[in-house]
């Protein structure tokens, strides 16, 4: 288990993978902790220096005071990158951690070499919304927020299956104030401008049945991006990385070629 103590905020991280390998970065959900990429990692090419970690008020990782800041979150994972001597990264953000993305690779283009904007959007909802979600959790926690936020996540078949009570698990387990927190920061962030200027290689991915992030919101900000791709996961949801872990894998290693990163 690693710890980077930063003073204001201590990340929860892991590396997997050759020390010399080439370096690719997730960064997870709202409500998620690292283990959201477990079932697609087996499944990458040999020879990857895999970093994981979970942001500030989620997982292992320590939980400050919310607010939060999208810069702030930005910043936390330019301190791991630059702790673990990082560059030329692609980093695959789903969600939230799609907006770090976004916001890591508009300030440190050294960090970033190519980016996977997953189940994301340059602005993600609305401020009343997020509020209305801030209140909630205050009010009653997130357990009163989970059923709904299972079926914005997941299709209508997945939600059926057993494996549903983990991620559900999974989400009323983390600390209130990190959700809170980080959805303060998604609700103060509008990157259609400063992504517009991003030159380099993007892949978007997006689930049919996302309740979160549709499709047309991740076609919309990839297209941002000249001469970006965008891949469908049909029957999928928010994460489609725990429903269609397979087509994932495939669809990001084929990309990995295509930037000459494997």
């Amino acid at each position: 288990m690693n710890i980077a103590d930063f003073g204001d905020v201590a990340l929860h991280y892991r590396v997997d993978g050759p020390e010399d390998g080439a370096p690719v970065v997730f960064a997870n959900s709202l409500g998620t902790d690292f283990r959201l990429w477990d079932k697609v990692l087996p499944l990458l090419p040999a020879g990857l220096r895999i970093i994981r970690y979970d942001k500030r008020g989620h997982g292992l990782s320590s939980c400050p005071p919310a607010p939060y800041s999208m810069g702030a979150l930005v910043h936390d994972v330019e301190r791991l990158l630059d702790l673990l001597k990082v560059r030329d990264c692609v980093f695959v953000g789903l969600s939230i951690g799609g907006m770090i993305a976004q916001g890591l690779a508009i300030k440190r283009l050294d960090l970033v070499r190519a980016l996977v904007l997953s189940n994301t959007g340059a602005k993600i909802g609305t401020k009343e919304l997020w509020e209305t979600r801030v209140a909630g959790v205050r009010a009653g926690g997130i357990e009163s927020l989970a059923d709904p936020v299972m079926e914005r996540w997941f299709s209508k078949g997945f939600r059926e299956t057993p494996e549903l009570a983990l991620w559900r698990n999974m989400l009323v387990r983390q600390p209130a104030e990190g959700y809170i927190g980080c959805s303060q920061a998604i609700s103060g962030t509008d990157f259609y401008t400063p992504t517009s200027g991003l030159r380099l290689p993007v892949l978007g991915i997006a689930g049919s049945e996302d309740g979160s992030t549709p499709p047309d919101l991740v076609k919309e900000t990839v297209d941002l991006v000249p001469g970006s791709k965008f891949h469908l996961i049909r029957k999928a949801g928010h994460l489609p990385c725990v429903e269609a872990p397979e087509e994932y894998a495939s669809v990001l290693t084929q990309f990995l070629r295509d930037v000459g990163h494997v």
